[in-house]
Formats: structure tokens, C-alpha cells, sequence
């Protein structure tokens, strides 16, 4: 079953795929822009997956208004912000990734109901890693 790898498509035809896997810290979420030059490439854990989630319901609920940055630290630490100059998005910043991750408005929808699936993955992955541990 793993890795789990889904892509989901915006209404202009862009990309972002979705990869859930084991990791020796349990579960690794990777999102990634396939198709574009230079994309970067983020990587996330458990936690880091569902604050991504919560980060993405707080955005819609916060526009038109600004929404404070949330650092986060961790085994994949990340900033994210979101940005509503020149469109709506989210841009997702990692140390030792030269280019942000963004995720555009119209891929918010999709996101959030795929993190919605990758999460419950993740915990099991963190839970049998734990498990194996003993």
C-alpha cells in the first residue's frame, strides 16, 4: 500500500502531488508541483500534515483578512504564511529549499480532503514505527 501517491488537479490544469510513506521517524508526507522547473519539494511529518490542514481551513476562513505566519518545528520544520499578493496562496518556506512551496486558492479544497486521507496514514505509519521499536 505504501507509498501512497495521488495528485491533484486544479481547474487550470496544475498539479500537486501527494506522497505518503514510511520513514524511520514514521510517516513522511511529501507535496511536490510536478512539471515545473525548479519546483521544491516539501516534506512533512504527522504533525506537520495536519497543522498544514488546519493552516488551510484558518486561510479561508481569515480572506480577505491576513492570517499570521505559523513556524513549525520538528523533524521537517517549515514556515507557513499566507500570501494574497499577486494571488492567493499559501507559500510554504523549508530551510535548505531554495524555492517556497505555494498552493494557489484553487487548490485548497482538494488539498484539505486529500490531508484529510493521509493523515489517519500517517498516524498508523508513526504507530507501527513506535511499535516496532519495543
Amino acid at each position: 500500500m505504501f507509498p501512497r501517491i495521488r495528485e491533484i488537479i486544479d481547474p487550470f490544469g496544475l498539479r500537486l502531488r501527494v506522497t505518503v510513506s514510511p520513514h524511520a521517524s514514521g510517516a513522511l508526507v511529501a507535496l511536490e508541483r510536478p512539471g515545473q522547473a525548479g519546483a521544491s519539494r516539501l516534506l512533512l511529518d504527522a504533525y506537520g500534515a495536519e497543522l498544514l490542514s488546519g493552516y488551510i481551513m484558518a486561510s479561508r476562513l481569515a480572506l480577505p483578512q491576513d492570517l499570521p505566519a505559523e513556524q513549525v518545528e520538528g523533524t521537517f520544520p517549515f514556515e507557513l504564511r499566507l500570501s494574497q499578493e499577486p494571488k492567493v496562496a499559501i507559500e510554504i518556506s523549508q530551510p535548505g529549499s531554495a524555492t517556497p512551496l505555494n498552493i494557489p486558492a484553487p487548490f485548497w479544497d482538494k488539498l484539505y480532503a486529500e490531508l484529510c486521507l493521509v493523515i489517519p496514514h500517517a498516524r498508523e505509519l508513526t504507530r507501527r514505527a513506535g511499535a516496532s521499536v519495543h
